[in-house]
């Protein structure tokens, strides 16, 4: 395939890939936003009145980062986990795979598709949360490259969870008992800067911390790590996920028996 043929395959790929979650917004876009809404309300009003100040600002504008990120990176991740799934167990990903296409076209479209999904859950939740609190945003091109990159590295996650599994079942797993309590334990609902030491260093363990965290500085302009350690840690992630995902498909795991 020529570099035309090459764009005209990933943008075939990505659109694909957006309309199947368009088409079905009622459960993939409106769900997310209404979640949202709930957390802002018991969390942030509820709550939040009553635990007063974090690090300097309202309990409302504090988590109200957190929680953006939060669906992006679930909506990334499971926008591409069932979507890849959904193909291999139709057996579709099998003409993808004989065809002239190149396997990292194959990976990338899946990707920015996943991307395209949480970036716009993201979007929508931000917009939601204005009717909560005003935001206000420190460090705008460093908040929009932390998202993009955010949405980048979990969408290649849940590719590498639909090449493992075996059965529908097998891409909850990993959201229900890794990715849902890796969230809530970085930092979402509070600053790591609160636990003991022993504690906050297992916190450092956490790579949805330093997303968290950079985001969240990007809005308020305050972090409990360095920003450049973290954005080097989303970068290295990112890299090696790829790579992995990518040797992956090419040996055909999980796909030819």
């Amino acid at each position: 395939m020529n570099a035309t043929q090459t764009l005209i395959a990933l943008w075939t790929l990505v659109l694909k890939e957006i309309k199947r979650f368009t088409r079905i917004w009622p459960q993939t876009l409106l769900p997310p936003s209404i979640t949202m809404a709930m957390y802002f309300i018991i969390f942030g009003n509820l709550i939040g009145s009553r635990i007063g100040d974090m690090g300097g600002f309202s309990y409302m504008d504090f988590i109200v980062p957190g929680l953006i990120m939060m669906s992006v990176i679930t909506n990334s991740y499971s926008n591409v986990a069932s979507s890849f799934f959904s193909n291999k167990f139709q057996r579709s990903i099998e003409e993808m795979m004989v065809s002239p296409m190149p396997n990292w076209v194959i990976l990338s479209g899946f990707v920015f598709g996943g991307m395209a999904r949480g970036l716009g859950v993201g979007l929508i939740v931000t917009v939601v949360s204005l009717f909560f609190t005003r935001l206000t945003m420190e460090h705008p091109l460093l908040t929009v490259l932390v998202v993009v990159l955010t949405s980048a590295l979990f969408s290649i996650g849940g590719f590498i969870n639909a090449l493992l599994a075996n059965k529908f079942d097998d891409i909850s797993i990993v959201p229900t008992f890794i990715l849902t309590p890796l969230t809530y334990l970085g930092g979402v609902f509070y600053s790591i800067s609160m636990l003991p030491d022993f504690w906050q260093g297992v916190s450092m363990l956490n790579p949805i911390l330093y997303m968290v965290n950079v985001f969240r500085y990007g809005f308020l302009g305050v972090s409990d790590i360095p920003v450049v350690w973290a954005l080097a840690a989303i970068f290295a992630f990112i890299i090696v996920l790829f790579l992995a995902a990518l040797m992956m498909l090419e040996r055909g795991k999980g796909i030819r028996s």
